[in-house]
């Protein structure tokens, strides 16, 4: 539980009626994105109030008529996922440049470029935000806004996003150290040990990320594994 001098407004108004809520800032945004978070965890006070700042309760009456149920823990998730979270300007661009920064990693790491079929450079995918004017969603997840970004640099920037099954061969003397990084980095579809301890494995993995993964892979077993693209998708 977030002490009072840590914890930020969150409030709905609805039906006419202020509801407000003090809240962690952070698990607050969790909950909203639809994480599992404990809304005991969240709240400073298990209150609903009608205006936090003069300490007035909201009316159980209206949350009853309004939500169905006076239980501040389930008005709360309510207020929550449905009302506003206030942030200060210097948090909301702290979070606009993390969420920023995790989807330019996803389209580094599933993208590529379908002229030359390599993952475009982290510096080119920045450069092509600003040059789309793309505007970040604090209160979004990621995973909701990569696609409607994607459309957005397209004219920009061509991206594909394109799945890869690889064949791969691993001498025996490295099988053992190098399964970690194959399961680390890809989706195993089917593994092998033949007689001699050598691995042999069938694997999916975004097309962006084969390059890095090649590379881990050549410096693990000093150059010597042995891989095929067998399906592109």
């Amino acid at each position: 539980m977030v002490s009072l001098d840590e914890a930020v407004l969150s409030k709905l108004k609805i039906h006419g009626q202020d509801f407000e809520i003090l809240v962690d800032c952070d698990k607050a945004l969790a909950l909203k994105e639809g994480k599992p978070v404990d809304i005991r965890d969240v709240l400073a006070v298990e209150k609903v109030f009608k205006d936090a700042k003069k300490g007035d309760l909201a009316p159980e009456t209206a949350m009853k008529q309004i939500f169905h149920t006076n239980n501040p823990l389930e008005v709360a998730k309510e207020i929550i996922k449905k009302g506003e979270i206030q942030l200060t300007s210097d948090y909301r661009n702290r979070l606009r440049e993390e969420k920023k920064k995790a989807i330019v990693d996803i389209i580094h790491k599933r993208g590529i470029d379908p002229r030359t079929g390599l993952p475009h450079p982290p510096t080119r995918i920045e450069n092509a935000f600003l040059e789309a004017k793309v505007h970040i969603d604090e209160f979004k997840s990621v995973e909701e806004q990569v696609s409607d970004i994607i459309q957005k640099l397209r004219p920009i920037l061509p991206i594909k996003f394109e799945t890869r099954q690889i064949a791969i061969k691993i001498p025996a003397v490295y099988a053992a150290k190098s399964y970690g990084t194959v399961k680390q980095f890809s989706k195993l579809l089917k593994e092998e040990w033949q007689p001699n301890g050598d691995l042999v494995v069938l694997v999916e993995i975004q097309a962006g990320a084969q390059e890095g993964f090649f590379s881990q892979l050549n410096t693990l077993t000093k150059g010597e594994v042995e891989t095929k693209i067998v399906e592109r998708k």
